[in-house]
């Protein structure tokens, strides 16, 4: 897949990209007394500019997840900026890359010598551990919307994230591998947060149903032989095959085909499910996977591909993440609106109150709606596109969808619950 393409491209992949999302802002942040009466007829307390940055990959083992969610980031960009409620947001982009490419060292000092207090991304837990010491120490809020290792789990007061710990992704994949009607189980893993949180997870879930696992082996990212890995686990000659992994999946999967492994019961997750059509050599039939974030809306997704094809890239074919992209940028904004301030600790302290985690808000569910809210002095509870997104005390959502998704004779998913 081209996760990024046309003009657009050109700018990420030079390093850093800066967009001017539906009028060109000042730097900085202002307040003035005179703010124009928001869409909903409240007259905003502030005048704010966010300065915002995104940190998602556009080249690397997890780009086909990269557009989507930079279009969800500027879908919500779009609509903040227009809905003139006392935030206008400044966006800049910049490639994350990957542990191979490593674009992210680069594209991190670029944001931060921008000038960010704010941040969507990154996308890959290994690289937000990498990131998130240098963020915080800029106080920078930083906010991933695919974040999903338990290692994330109140590590700082200015991270957060919208998508839901692995512990409860690997629960419902390893119940639905014993549903489905396995009593043994080989994994394939990839050896980092994500892959290992993971791992355990699925395990653990498996065989507290009663099920063996009889297998596993693990790999590095930046690998790319894994006959090893293949040869361990259809030696076990499991009942089924779980891959954790991200794009890797395109050479693991014909490798167990060709180890003898049912390539119609293996189970996947939110790193590599997608629709794979004709890209791998093998029919996937009856392979299930896993996979965050509610059921979305036709419109949304009609939206993020307008907005993503208007600068010519080619029309987005998988829309993971999107909408935990989308809500990120919302709840910054939000927060930002409630603190009356774009500092990231200001803004952190007010996540957990827009997001519905303190319990007295007044439920919405578009930036317009819950900023008329807080500029007519209330407390907005948002609700988003990927789920209630409520905050606890360790900056986790409280709860989150997970979609259980089949793969059809065409190689193409489909949600069955």
């Amino acid at each position: 897949m081209n996760a990024l393409k046309g003009s657009r491209t050109a700018k990420v992949f030079a390093g850093i990209a800066l967009i001017s999302a539906s009028a060109i802002v000042v730097a900085g942040c202002s307040s003035t007394p005179n703010a124009e009466p928001s869409e909903g007829g409240e007259k905003p307390a502030v005048d704010l500019t966010l300065k915002l940055g995104s940190l998602l990959p556009a080249t690397g083992s997890l780009a086909f997840l990269g557009a989507p969610m930079e279009a969800g980031v500027q879908l919500a960009v779009n609509q903040i900026n227009e809905a003139d409620a006392g935030v206008t947001i400044d966006l800049t982009t910049a490639d994350e890359g990957d542990l191979d490419n490593k674009a992210y060292e680069t594209s991190i000092t670029n944001l931060q010598n921008a000038g960010i207090t704010a941040m969507v991304g990154a996308a890959s837990s290994s690289v937000t551990k990498l990131i998130l010491d240098g963020n915080a120490g800029a106080g920078i809020l930083t906010v991933s919307p695919s974040n999903t290792s338990p290692d994330f789990t109140g590590i700082n007061p200015l991270y957060f994230r919208t998508a839901p710990s692995d512990n409860l992704q690997g629960e419902v994949l390893g119940n639905q591998i014993a549903e489905d009607g396995n009593k043994t189980l080989g994994i394939i893993y990839q050896n980092d947060p994500y892959g290992t949180g993971l791992f355990e997870a699925i395990k653990a879930t498996f065989e507290s149903t009663g099920g063996e696992v009889v297998a596993d082996a693990s790999y590095n990212q930046g690998d790319g032989q894994f006959n090893a890995q293949v040869s361990e686990v259809a030696a076990a000659n499991p009942d089924a095959v779980a891959v954790v992994s991200y794009d890797q999946f395109a050479t693991i999967a014909p490798l167990l085909g060709n180890a003898g492994v049912d390539t119609g019961s293996l189970y996947l997750v939110d790193g590599n499910l997608k629709d794979w059509g004709a890209d791998i050599p093998v029919s996937l039939e009856g392979s299930k996977g896993t996979r965050a974030g509610a059921e979305l809306p036709q419109d949304f997704l009609d939206q993020l591909n307008e907005v993503w094809t208007a600068d010519g890239n080619d029309p987005i074919d998988a829309v993971t993440y999107s909408a935990e992209a989308y809500d990120a940028v919302i709840l910054m904004a939000l927060s930002a609106l409630a603190a009356g301030s774009v500092e990231g600790a200001d803004m952190a302290e007010q996540m957990r109150t827009v997001s519905g985690g303190d319990g007295d808000g007044e439920k919405c569910s578009t930036f317009a709606e819950c900023a008329d809210i807080i500029n007519g002095g209330g407390t907005a509870d948002y609700d988003g596109l990927s789920g209630e997104i409520t905050f606890d005390e360790n900056n986790d959502p409280k709860g989150a969808a997970i979609g259980v998704y089949e793969f059809d004779a065409d190689n193409v998913t489909s949600r069955i619950k």
